[in-house]
């Protein structure tokens, strides 16, 4: 026991120094990810501001049995899902897609010059992006109206439409987080030996055939990983696009699960109510995640655990 123990000492005395770069994360997560979770018991308690939160008083399950007689509830739901999962769909495999076409590219400049360029919208402030949405879909002067009345069509009011809330919506995440989410894919790839394209190559193997066969299988895990990973928030809409995009014409299919619970937390006060519906919506990505994870270890054994 003793022996073992020593042996501990010298392997974290050997690791102190990437132990010390590691523990500015370590007080970051525990400070705003892990010590906030105690915030979840006013899901079950009436919360009072003035009473805290250990004489607040235990109410159980009423916040939740709440939310699920909310008439809205479902639609909230459904929204949720409905962007979360078109964003999946589309914006998942773009990045893959993008990174496949910029490593073709063989002229070094133009390839830093074409991810630089694909990088720059996820930097840009989302009140910023929100409105060169705006801007550019504007009935009266939108570059995008004045394109589709160039070409003898009607224009289209595009914020004003129920109809077109979650394309925009899905299309602007995509081009926002495109060239952000091909870095690890092209790194994945920077990893494949060399080698196997040249012998492929010798075999006669046509570069498609070369991505086909080589490429997309080394990037396999990664993408497995990736998916997963997106699985896990299928719930998690990004609440600050949505509230700046929606209007009370498009609530219908905008009003997701994170501008209801900003609604009722931060405007009406109702902060167990909120914070119950929160952690509804957590525990729906754990299982989601969980389970994807399940499934993706049975079917190719590459996990996250």
């Amino acid at each position: 026991m003793k022996t073992s123990a020593m042996s501990f000492v010298k392997k974290l005395n050997r690791s102190k120094y990437l132990l010390l770069m590691v523990l500015p994360a370590m007080i970051y997560f525990i400070l705003f990810n892990y010590k906030p979770m105690y915030g979840v018991l006013i899901s079950f308690k009436d919360f009072s501001p003035y009473l805290g939160f250990e004489k607040s008083p235990w109410v159980g399950f009423k916040y939740f049995e709440m939310f699920f007689s909310y008439p809205d509830a479902w639609r909230l739901i459904k929204n949720t899902f409905l962007i979360a999962f078109y964003t999946i769909v589309w914006g998942f495999p773009a990045p893959i897609i993008f990174a496949l076409i910029v490593n073709e590219v063989k002229n070094i400049k133009g390839k830093k010059l074409i991810q630089t360029i694909s990088y720059m919208p996820h930097f840009i402030s989302m009140v910023v992006v929100s409105s060169m949405i705006i801007m550019f879909l504007s009935p009266s002067t939108g570059a995008v109206n004045n394109l589709i009345a160039s070409l003898g069509l009607e224009k289209i009011n595009f914020m004003s439409d129920s109809n077109w809330f979650r394309t925009v919506y899905v299309s602007s995440e995509v081009w926002q987080n495109l060239g952000w989410g091909a870095i690890i894919y092209l790194a994945a790839l920077a990893n494949i030996d060399a080698q196997l394209y040249e012998s492929s190559a010798i075999d006669g193997a046509t570069r498609f055939k070369q991505i086909l066969y080589i490429t997309i299988p080394c990037l396999a895990p990664t993408i497995v990983i990736m998916l997963l990973l997106k699985t896990g928030q299928i719930m998690s809409v990004g609440f600050e696009k949505v509230y700046l995009l929606q209007n009370p014409v498009t609530y219908e299919v905008s009003d997701v699960i994170q501008t209801f619970v900003y609604r009722q937390g931060l405007k009406l006060g109702n902060m167990s109510y909120a914070t119950a519906i929160g952690l509804f919506n957590s525990v729906i990505n754990v299982i989601f995640l969980i389970s994807s994870n399940f499934v993706a270890k049975r079917m190719n054994e590459t996990s996250l655990w």
